[in-house]
């Protein structure tokens, strides 16, 4: 990579960087291309030609957050800590995504936009499925998982989740309590009667 290569990468991952932070607090459909330009220092012409339109910055923004969240995934799933360890990281990085991303905005952009539903759902299941299927192998061989959970019924409660998420998060985003995830992620790892 010549020195013009890696001063356009280190201006577009700074437009990249930009962006997501500003979908903390701001919600998608407000962004203005100039808002963008003006925080990251760059002209808007710049992240026309980076990027195309605000809605392309905004997939691949919201691309890249899915690919590193799953990368960081893969890596605690395949390491050596136990079920209740991975469990735990699992409840901890999406209780983490919730307090970062609003209820809206994770509906605006990975539920309504029919390409990020996509993506989303494609890297779910050749990705987080097959690990989370293994990790329900290895706690019903340590014992951590009982042998009464089928990989079938896992996935159906998880296919029937992802299938209503916008609803989910609708519900979430109209109770204004983001502790509805953290109790229905606490039922899908530990049941109603709480952790064994």
């Amino acid at each position: 990579m010549n020195g013009f290569e890696k001063r356009a990468a280190l201006i577009k991952e700074k437009i990249l960087r930009t962006t997501l932070e500003m979908l903390k607090t701001w919600e998608p459909s407000k962004i203005r291309v100039a808002d963008i330009a003006k925080a990251a220092h760059v002209s808007q012409v710049t992240i026309y030609n980076y990027f195309g339109s605000k809605e392309a910055l905004l997939h691949e923004v919201i691309k890249d957050y899915i690919d590193t969240s799953m990368k960081e995934f893969e890596e605690y799933m395949q390491s050596n800590m136990s079920v209740k360890e991975k469990i735990e990281r699992i409840i901890f990085h999406d209780k983490e995504a919730f307090n970062t991303f609003s209820p809206h905005m994770i509906n605006q952009l990975l539920i309504e936009d029919d390409e990020m539903a996509e993506y989303l759902q494609r890297v779910t299941n050749e990705k987080a499925i097959p690990l989370i299927l293994q990790m329900l192998k290895d706690g019903k061989k340590s014992g951590e998982i009982s042998n009464k959970v089928s990989s079938q019924a896992l996935l159906m409660f998880i296919n029937f989740t992802l299938q209503h998420y916008g609803e989910l998060m609708k519900m979430v985003e109209q109770s204004g309590n983001t502790d509805l995830i953290d109790s229905a992620l606490h039922i899908l790892f530990y049941g109603i009667c709480g952790k064994p």
